[in-house]
């Protein structure tokens, strides 16, 4: 049997996702060391980030239920240092003003890349565990990746207190290995 290729895909750690932006999640910067680690474990690093416009649907100014965030050209939208410099593939989601995009296969192309370097494994984590997180591991696991979550290495928003246990037991649910990481 070959080789089982295995990639990380690191969820939107940005500067507005983290502490002192303009939608921290709480001990969101507690991923980075964990994601580090477990990128020394993986054949390829992928990371997701936000690249919203301005007038984005998901702001409250226009309809939404986020604060603006991760708009593009901002320090906000920028992937934190440890995480860009791990990562040789980013992939750029919610960049259309008229519609939102929570996972890192929305409209990326994310999927057939991963195919075509030979990817059978997903190992998904950064931020939050009960959108980003929950909506890409969902997504691999409909595109027919192996999916495991590191439950180390994710942190949730919790507008509702238990939203990201509630996203990790429907992960499992659907098929993630939930694992230390």
């Amino acid at each position: 049997m070959g080789r089982v290729t295995t990639a990380l895909v690191i969820v939107d750690v940005q500067g507005d996702f983290l502490p002192g932006g303009a939608l921290a999640v709480p001990d969101g910067d507690a991923v980075v060391a964990p994601l580090v680690a477990a990128a020394a474990d993986v054949d390829v690093v992928v990371a997701s980030r936000d690249g919203h416009p301005l007038d984005h649907c998901s702001f409250s100014a226009h309809g939404g239920t986020w604060p603006a965030h991760c708009v593009e050209g901002t320090p906000g939208a920028e992937l934190h240092q440890a995480i860009a410099a791990l990562a040789p593939i980013v992939v750029v989601k919610a960049t259309s003003a008229d519609r939102d995009a929570y996972s890192a296969f929305d409209g990326t192309g994310l999927a057939d890349h991963l195919r075509s370097l030979g990817v059978a494994v997903v190992r998904v984590g950064g931020l939050a565990t009960d959108y980003c997180v929950r909506a890409t591991a969902l997504d691999a696991l409909g595109e027919g990746f192996a999916v495991e979550v590191l439950a180390g290495a994710v942190r949730a928003v919790d507008l509702q207190p238990g939203d990201g246990a509630r996203a990790l037991t429907e992960l499992a649910a659907a098929g993630a290995a939930i694992v230390d990481g």
